[in-house]
């Protein structure tokens, strides 16, 4: 910035004489303002998509424990009324445990994924991929809540896991 030189003994502000690299530092300053305002404007849509995620995961939790209580029922009823059958109802009913037990482990799973989310919630590192350390994006998350990694590791995984 080119500034006047001041007289001896002047007790003036010192003023820019290039009106242009005043308005370039004014601009630069109206950018850094604008910079941070929507890095906070940006971090109060990530709150507000976190706390909305977590209610999300919170009622997926009570809906999956419902199920899995209904399964659990179900389950009993299905070894109550297991009396000496011929075989064809006896393969009726392992065909329906196996049914419940397999819906149920699935159950267990996705619960124990929406634990860890909510955990990594608290811990503050949700919607970061577990692999690469990015974000993954909103669109995933809002798709499946308790996702642990981002689309090109999620894809990378499944490929080897081939």
């Amino acid at each position: 910035m080119i500034l006047r030189k001041p007289h001896p003994g002047d007790k003036t502000l010192i003023w820019p004489l290039d009106k242009t690299i005043l308005l370039r530092q004014c601009s630069q300053d109206i950018v850094s303002i604008e910079g941070k305002f929507m890095a906070k404007t940006s971090a109060v849509k990530e709150r507000d998509f976190v706390e909305k995620i977590e209610k999300l995961l919170g009622d997926l939790k009570r809906e999956i424990i419902s199920n899995l209580l209904a399964s659990n029922e179900d389950f009993k009823e299905i070894l109550d009324a297991m009396d000496p059958k011929d075989l064809a109802d006896v393969a009726s009913d392992d065909i329906d445990r196996k049914m419940i037990e397999a819906i149920g482990a699935h159950e267990l799973k996705r619960l124990r994924m929406i634990e860890s989310a909510l955990a990594r919630i608290q811990q503050g590192k949700y919607g970061i991929c577990i692999k690469c350390g990015k974000k993954i994006p909103y669109e995933r998350l809002e798709a499946i809540p308790y996702a642990l990694m981002c689309i090109d590791c999620k894809t990378a995984e499944e490929k080897r896991n081939r």
